[in-house]
């Protein structure tokens, strides 16, 4: 099966590219951040919270890499509470006081040119116009960062992979809330997604992007 997909939106001549909107982006890869925007009040976190801000400083130093390189980031965030649709507030919850995840989100509070989906479980593909958004973009390299290893990343990198998107978890760029879930996931990833989890200062964004335009 060809690794690479095509798709008809991203010569921009189709006169459908406003989306009911904008997606000014043209990129054949894109940044997908999962759940970053976390308070991180569950159980057994406390490896996570002690750690969150190291992660945090990682996946913005990648965000402004691919940001350099012309690659788009997409926020893909669960939602919390009523559903209401409103990320804001969400962003408003986890940057309080009393979060315990406040030290990686902080350093990643989406900026006016990214991109914001809600989702209702854990793939950022279920239920959310992620797929649309990615064909008008142009994508068919995915960058995919953010928490858990095991649970939401490693089933959004399993829709990634499906959908025929050449995929990428950068190891240093994903936590979980154990170091066994953190390896036994990242091999499962590379055995069964065929994903690259070269850590992130060791990829050639800008050859990536050309590479694969």
């Amino acid at each position: 099966m060809g690794r690479t997909r095509k798709h008809p939106a991203s010569s921009g001549n189709d006169g459908r590219d406003d989306l009911h909107g904008n997606a000014p982006d043209r990129s054949s890869v894109a940044l997908l951040l999962v759940d970053v925007v976390n308070d991180l009040r569950f159980p057994k976190n406390e490896k996570l919270v002690r750690e969150c801000g190291k992660l945090g400083k990682r996946i913005a130093a990648l965000k402004r890499r691919c940001k350099k390189a012309g690659i788009p980031t997409i926020y893909v965030n669960d939602n919390r509470g009523k559903w209401r649709s409103d990320f804001s507030e969400v962003l408003r919850h986890c940057l309080l006081p009393r979060a315990p995840g406040r030290a990686m989100v902080k350093q990643l509070v989406p900026g006016t040119s990214d991109y914001v989906v809600l989702k209702p479980k854990h793939s950022a593909f279920y239920a959310t116009p992620l797929d649309v958004l990615l064909k008008y973009i142009g994508v068919d390299t995915v960058i995919v960062a953010g928490i858990t290893t095991n649970a939401c990343v490693m089933i959004t990198a399993s829709d990634v992979y499906v959908r025929d998107f050449r995929l990428f978890v950068p190891s240093d760029c994903v936590a979980a809330l154990t170091d066994e879930e953190q390896r036994n996931a990242l091999r499962l990833m590379e055995a069964n997604f065929a994903a690259d989890t070269t850590p992130s200062e060791k990829l050639d964004l800008e050859g990536l992007r050309k590479r694969h335009s």
